[in-house]
């Protein structure tokens, strides 16, 4: 779902590796940070619900990434001319068939992890797994996948975002307090700002292989707008949320964040060359995880 953040044509010795695009797992971590940071601030926080949650959510991120590898191989979105990082399968170093057996293997492990926490919580968190599951694998596979219809950000938002930020914060007590909901927002913003820097790198090459992203729906000047946007967005939440109160008022530690996104927007409004936008992608993985960092911190405090 998101690419990885290395320069142009470095290989990893592990081709498996290089398909985890490990650079960008810490779109599941963040989530996770922030949910637990919750429960602890509220007294409820079960160190197993956390790791269950967190390898249930990096999980879901591999299986992702190794499922777009190879249905973007097979569709052609990934040719040699594509600027960033060399495509497992596309490169020849996988098979498909080896990818989307690793893909359902990963699928196993994310479900066991998901019925524990359903065993302590609710059984139905067992259908949430199922829709994410299939939100996965249609992606970019499938007859009509999603994202190649400008609809990748919002299930980055929603499952990155919500579920993953309120998951988490469910598995520790069985409870999905509005104070969850409100700070899923600047962390389903954060990730799909992820995925549209990788959108607006693409866009040439997206566009000619027909994978119309929302960045090539959009046009490159009006992508570049929207991931500005949804980076004020974010912070505009977290201040007013704790501002009002109805979010822990530490979690305005997040906003300490913010000077490491202004580089970013400057960056993706300014150029077009391809390993300035890299840097912009990397840059704003790390914004991501900085954002979760202080939420996280933020809301243990209290």
């Amino acid at each position: 779902m998101f690419s990885e953040t290395n320069p142009m044509n470095v290989r990893s010795p592990n081709p498996w590796v290089l398909a985890a695009r490990p650079r960008t797992l810490w779109a599941a971590v963040a989530p996770v940070l922030v949910g637990s940071g919750l429960a602890l601030g509220s007294g409820v926080f079960r160190a197993d619900a956390m790791v269950a949650a967190l390898i249930c959510a990096l999980s879901f991120q591999v299986a992702a990434n190794f499922a777009n590898d190879a249905s973007d191989a097979r569709r052609g979105a990934d040719p040699e001319t594509r600027i960033g990082p060399t495509r497992a399968v596309a490169s020849g170093l996988l098979t498909a068939s080896h990818v989307w057996l690793a893909v359902w293997v990963i699928f196993a492990i994310a479900a066991a992890c998901g019925l524990y926490i359903a065993s302590i919580t609710n059984w139905a968190l067992v259908g949430v797994g199922a829709v994410a599951i299939l939100a996965t694998v249609t992606y970019t596979g499938g007859p009509s996948p999603y994202g190649y219809r400008g609809l990748g950000e919002m299930s980055v938002f929603v499952f990155f975002g919500l579920v993953a930020t309120v998951g988490t914060r469910y598995a520790h007590d069985g409870t999905a307090p509005l104070e969850a909901w409100l700070l899923a927002v600047p962390v389903g913003l954060t990730a799909s700002a992820i995925l549209v820097a990788n959108n607006v790198r693409d866009i040439e090459t997206d566009e000619a292989a027909g994978k119309r992203t929302l960045a090539v729906a959009l046009g490159r000047d009006r992508a570049r707008t929207f991931y500005t946007v949804i980076v004020i967005a974010a912070f505009v939440v977290i201040v007013v949320t704790a501002l009002i109160g109805i979010v822990p008022r530490w979690a305005a530690l997040a906003v300490l964040a913010a000077p490491w996104a202004l580089p970013l927007v400057r960056t993706i409004r300014s150029t077009t060359e391809g390993p300035a936008l890299i840097r912009v992608l990397e840059g704003t993985a790390r914004l991501h995880l900085l954002v979760g960092i202080g939420l996280g911190i933020g809301t243990a405090i209290g």
